[in-house]
């Protein structure tokens, strides 16, 4: 982060040298009842690299306060994206390490007199509430003594009343302006089982409580959060106030990072998978971080773009494009070239010998000798791509293949059809062509000039393949989430790849020359390979 500056690296550097604090500790505190998306990404990276930036440390904290949503497989994913993204925690902890501390901290605040058990129900409670324009109505209950308040709050602890019937409740101010002030719940009754604490516990404090003394035990300096907090920063500050932590962290708002046509919400995302909208977390079209892995997207790209969006106090949105841009440069360097055919046109030569085969010896990247090289067929019988062949060349513009047209087939010779063969409907269903023996790649044949170079495969020395094509998931728009969704968001097409792709490939992703990158999908075999499309060559974004 060192070449990035913001306005929460610029308070770090003024609190350090004004000896507020020896180092910088910082947390990424998810809720484990999802799994982390892109949207999470921003926090997570800037935590860990502001954090790093000065030496300090950075702890992954589970708020796992609400038994009900949370799950250890979200608790597993969430940990496995942070090593992904590359990043090692300090430590990894838990809210229900402090269950013990937070119920000490509600009973002193209790004989403070700054706590209450209110016996209204959430209904009851939120009437009373009042608005931005009218002050709340105090509970009857909150006047109760210290003595009966502490003897209520004990025996919701073991579990004699049901859900909802009481409710802990910090008293501040019901005619508070900000209305998180006006006698916030800070205690509710739940009897579900807990992932790490199991039946211990059935009372569990309210994210607002729980989480500055999360913050505050472990020593946080920089408490970072995104704006939607801002409001909730004067509970936050009179909560470790007032039940007298030593440690005071500083909590900080940033704007949150949207991109379009893309769904930053886990509500959502989890409406997406329990409804079988999608296979699962990790469908490839899943803006969560285990999707984005699934479908290709490498971890430097995700840094990179989060850290050349920049830090800001203002939500921001960006095109899908941006991001895209940042994962073809990092694809562009780390990447073998191939080739692969995805919507497939069968040609034949027919001045070349039926039993004959030629292999060309060709580099991975002619740009990087270091990947080593690969054989590429050329054979009687070959597949191009259906959009490489027009039969009537439509313009001075069209550098592909069409009928008496003349192309070099990559690595290979120059082709040229004579004849096209089609079916009842019409169509096209193969081509005959000829080849010219003059023409080998590497012989210096430069006696005219080709309409074009395009990629092929030899159909003999090929292997048949899924190639799985991507669009947006969901587009934006004022319609109802379900209705926004984008039917043709996963198109699948057989095709055929390069022998080549029968051993070893030196890189995890590959370009397809012309047609994009890929990868394979997790489900792919030697038997029966499935290929992803990372991203294509060039923007696809439209507005």
């Amino acid at each position: 982060m060192e070449n990035h500056s913001n306005f929460i690296k610029t308070i770090m550097i003024q609190d350090l040298e004004s000896k507020k604090h020896d180092e910088i500790i910082t947390r990424f505190p998810p809720e484990p009842n999802g799994y982390l998306h892109i949207g999470h990404a921003r926090a997570v990276i800037n935590n860990f690299e502001l954090a790093k930036n000065f030496g300090g440390k950075t702890n992954l904290r589970f708020d796992d306060t609400n038994p009900g949503k949370e799950d250890v497989e979200y608790v597993n994913a969430i940990i496995e994206d942070i090593k992904w993204l590359g990043y090692e925690p300090n430590k990894v902890l838990y809210a229900s390490d402090y269950f013990e501390e937070m119920y000490h901290r509600a009973i002193l605040l209790i004989k403070k007199g700054l706590a209450y058990v209110d016996d209204l129900s959430a209904e009851e409670i939120s009437k009373t509430r009042g608005n931005l324009t009218t002050p709340g109505t105090e509970s009857p209950f909150r006047n109760r003594s210290v003595s009966e308040n502490i003897e209520l709050f004990e025996n919701m602890n073991k579990g004699m009343y049901k859900e909802g019937e009481k409710v802990l409740r910090a008293k501040i101010d019901m005619a508070s302006p900000n209305m998180n002030m006006r006698d916030p719940v800070i205690y509710r009754i739940s009897y579900a089982e807990h992932h790490n604490t199991g039946k211990r516990w059935c009372i569990y404090p309210m994210y607002d409580y729980a989480h500055p003394l999360e913050d505050a035990i472990e020593g946080i300096t920089h408490s970072l959060c995104s704006l939607e907090f801002e409001d909730h920063r004067p509970l936050y500050d009179w909560v470790v106030r007032e039940t007298e932590m030593p440690l005071i962290p500083r909590q900080i708002e940033f704007g949150r990072l949207n991109i379009e046509n893309t769904v930053m919400s886990k509500r959502y995302l989890k409406q997406l998978v329990d409804e079988k909208h999608v296979i699962g977390w990790d469908d490839p079209r899943m803006p969560t971080l285990s999707g984005l892995r699934r479908r290709g997207y490498t971890p430097e790209a995700i840094r990179n773009f989060i850290l050349g969006t920049g830090l800001s106090r203002i939500n921001t949105t960006v095109n899908t494009d941006m991001l895209e841009s940042f994962l073809r440069d990092d694809l562009a360097n780390n990447s073998s070239k191939l080739m692969g055919v995805i919507d497939p046109l069968k040609v034949t030569v027919i001045n070349y010998d039926e039993d004959k085969v030629e292999a060309f010896t060709v580099p991975f990247d002619p740009n990087k000798p270091e990947l080593g090289e690969r054989t590429v067929y050329f054979s009687k019988h070959l597949y191009i791509e259906q959009d490489d062949f027009v039969e009537v060349k439509p313009n001075k513009h069209w550098k592909r293949l069409a009928k008496d047209v003349e192309v070099r087939l990559f690595h290979t010779y120059f082709i040229k059809c004579v004849d096209v063969i089609k079916d009842e409907t019409g169509k096209v269903v193969e081509l005959l062509v000829t080849y010219d023996p003059e023409t080998k790649s590497g012989s210096g044949f430069s006696e005219r000039k080709p309409n074009g170079t395009i990629h092929f495969v030899s159909a003999h020395q090929s292997i048949k393949t899924q190639f799985n094509l991507f669009g947006p998931l969901v587009f934006d728009g004022e319609a109802p989430f379900i209705e926004r969704l984008n039917k043709d968001s996963w198109i699948k097409k057989e095709g055929f790849i390069e022998a080549a792709f029968s051993k070893d490939i030196p890189t995890k992703s590959f370009q397809l020359i012309r047609m994009g990158y890929f990868n394979f999908d997790k489900v792919s075999t030697k038997e029966n390979m499935v290929l992803n499309r990372i991203v294509e060559l060039k923007s696809s974004f439209q507005k």
